[in-house]
């Protein structure tokens, strides 16, 4: 009987030594595959030294906002656009001015023919060859019925619709760049998570092969954690890449170098953010949206144009003054100089325009109508893009607030699965997902805080404060 059990045992043993062995050799083979092929690509690409390369650059917001103002071509053509209104606006004002015209006039005289007697027996008096004219022009208009006046305030309704045009295009362009910010802050805090979770897997890795070599484990957990860390390097690689990306595409817009990596404001995601109520957002939209104002000025200027047409029908009373010298006298044609000067009013009265310039005015009155209707109209659309803003931005509040209890739960839960793994109550799939879990956690975290800054200059920027 003693003899048969050790038969069995030694039998036993050898089956293990041989199915250990040929887990090995398969070990082997998978992590040739799967680990060194990888990792050789990792040593070639290197990404800590790639990530290190070339400058760095801290950006604030109020630094993202100043280059990109300055940078902007969309800006630079409103500016233009204001610089013409402006020069449209001075014009205009020079219509209060007078016309001054000066003339200059020399010819050939031809030989005159004098008939006394039908056209028969033609004389040919004496006549100088040459004539010359200098006359001096001038005329101030005194009335116009108000042609003047509407155009010159045409021309500043028109200069203050293309600053609120500057001013609408700011906001719109803040909110750009900052969402491009804001990915980039995502990008670096996401780096900053992946580097602590590779850092945790080495560790955790280091402990398991400790407890391969011990015989507590199989192969089989050493593969599967050198197979996170790897996908882990993997995905640190990938964040680094975008994170060059995200501050090419800024540096092109600010104007820099396009190798310089951005460095955001960190304590960006660490301000309060606190909510007004919804009646004072959406006053403050109405006083100072700039597509609110842009729509009262055309309004404005509707009523301008009918103003102007109505104008069109009244008389115009001026002021002129000649003064002319001419050679030779028309008359007589002596040989000299004749000087002579004028001055007195001009009036007219353009009876026409009463029937022609009728339906002129009916189309300016309907232009007005429309712009009255388009003012309604934005001040719908203002009251849902502020309630739309107003529930984001609370709801994203809401979600940091959820999040931060969901990361420190998968913070507890890795630590709890950690140690059952290391005391043999769990297996490695377990620790791994709990690992995975808390990594989601936290990335979710972040896009939640970055979330809550783009909510809240989205709420400014409907409310009409992102200027």
């Amino acid at each position: 009987m003693t003899s048969l059990v050790i038969s069995r045992d030694a039998s036993h043993r050898m089956t293990h030594v041989i199915f250990t062995q040929q887990q090995k050799t398969f070990s082997m083979h998978i992590k040739s595959i799967l680990v060194m092929g990888i990792a050789a690509a990792l040593l070639a690409l290197s990404p800590a030294k790639a990530y290190t390369q070339g400058d760095s650059l801290y950006l604030s917001v109020d630094q993202l906002f100043e280059k990109g103002m300055e940078q902007n071509l969309q800006l630079a053509a409103d500016r233009l656009r204001e610089k013409m209104a402006e020069e449209r606006r001075k014009t205009a004002r020079t219509g209060r001015l007078p016309d001054i015209e000066i003339g200059l006039n020399g010819g050939f005289v031809g030989q005159p023919v004098i008939f006394e007697r039908g056209l028969s027996d033609p004389t040919y008096p004496d006549s100088p060859d040459w004539s010359q004219n200098y006359a001096v022009n001038l005329t101030q208009p005194l009335y116009h019925g108000g042609r003047i006046k509407y155009a010159i305030r045409q021309a500043d309704i028109e200069r203050e619709i293309a600053a609120l045009q500057t001013a609408t295009d700011r906001a719109d362009i803040k909110l750009s760049l900052l969402r491009q910010y804001l990915n980039l802050f995502s990008l670096y805090k996401q780096h900053r998570v992946l580097s602590r979770n590779i850092n945790e897997s080495e560790r955790r890795l280091k402990d398991i092969r400790q407890m391969k070599e011990e015989g507590l484990i199989t192969n089989n957990d050493v593969l599967r954690s050198e197979m996170q860390l790897t996908n882990d390097r993997l995905s640190l690689l990938e964040t680094e890449n975008n994170i060059r990306l995200a501050s090419q595409q800024l540096d092109i817009l600010l104007g820099l170098e396009e190798d310089l990596l951005l460095c955001p404001d960190t304590a960006l995601l660490g301000k309060a953010y606190t909510l007004e109520s919804y009646a004072d957002y959406i006053g403050q939209a109405y006083a100072n949206d700039p597509a609110m104002l842009l729509r009262k000025k055309q309004t404005d200027l509707a009523r301008n144009n009918i103003d102007a047409a109505r104008a069109a029908q009244m008389p115009q009373l001026s002021l002129y003054a000649a003064n002319t010298l001419a050679r030779p006298v028309s008359r007589t044609l002596a040989d000299m100089y004749n000087n002579a000067w004028n001055v007195g009013l001009s009036f007219s009265y353009p009876l026409s325009a009463l029937y022609r310039n009728r339906h002129r005015v009916n189309e300016a009155r309907r232009q007005a109508e429309l712009y009255r209707n388009a003012e309604e109209q934005q001040k719908q659309q203002i009251r849902v893009t502020v309630r739309n803003a107003y529930l984001k931005h609370s709801e994203a509040l809401a979600r940091v607030d959820a999040l931060k209890l969901s990361v420190k739960q998968a913070e507890e839960n890795y630590r709890i699965m950690r140690n059952r793994y290391l005391n043999q109550l769990a297996i490695l799939t377990d620790l791994l997902d709990a690992d995975n879990l808390r990594l989601n956690a936290e990335l979710q975290l972040t896009t939640a805080r970055t979330q809550v800054v783009y909510t809240y200059y989205e709420l400014l920027r409907a409310a009409g404060k992102l200027k």
